[in-house]
């Protein structure tokens, strides 16, 4: 049976965040192979090139935006684009400790970011459900939550992974594989 007191403080942290231990997701950051930092470094690149370009934070002549971008857009751009391509280094090594839970936690993330940052009047959807003064009106001042619920999520789904690593490692490949013991047996 649990302590009662345990159960209550953990019923106060919010969903995302319950259950995560960043001292586990520093430890495993420190045990990253060359191979992990190259792929967080590229993914993050290539969401940051998609989504700035998408959402014309970096100009180009492909996209167009018909309300500038506000100051908050850059960073929650950035940092989502650097906390994406940590995860996606993450699933290099094939672990796989609540993967499923991290995964949309870390798709909604993305999702999230595309709509927080990009043009209110440019966004089909908004525009569709809302017409251009509903986008204005409605979808513009809801934009910062919709950041901070991508950073949050695309953070959380980061630690889930991050503290998997270190919580339940995956032996290497080839390493023989121990038997499972009886239910209360001791080491």
């Amino acid at each position: 049976m649990c302590h009662s007191g345990a159960m209550s403080s953990l019923r106060r942290v919010p969903w995302p965040l319950r259950g995560l231990r960043p001292a586990l997701a520093v430890r495993a950051l420190r045990g990253w192979t060359a191979r992990q930092v190259l792929v967080a470094l590229g993914s993050g690149l290539a969401v940051a090139v998609l989504v700035g370009m998408a959402t014309v934070l970096i100009p180009n002549p492909f996209f167009a935006r018909e309300i500038p971008p506000v100051w908050w857009n850059y960073p929650v751009w950035l940092v989502t684009s650097v906390l994406s391509g940590m995860l996606a280094a993450t699933y290099v090594r094939g672990t796989d400790a609540d993967g499923a839970q991290s995964s949309r936690m870390g798709l909604a993330g993305g999702v999230l970011v595309w709509f927080a940052v990009g043009c209110p009047v440019c966004n089909k959807l908004a525009l569709l459900a809302l017409g251009y003064a509903g986008a204005v009106t409605w979808f513009a001042p809801v934009q910062p939550f919709l950041a901070l619920a991508a950073l949050v999520l695309t953070g959380a789904a980061l630690l889930w992974r991050l503290q998997g690593q270190v919580a339940c490692p995956v032996p290497p490949a080839g390493a023989p594989a121990s038997a499972p013991r009886p239910v209360g047996a001791s080491r």
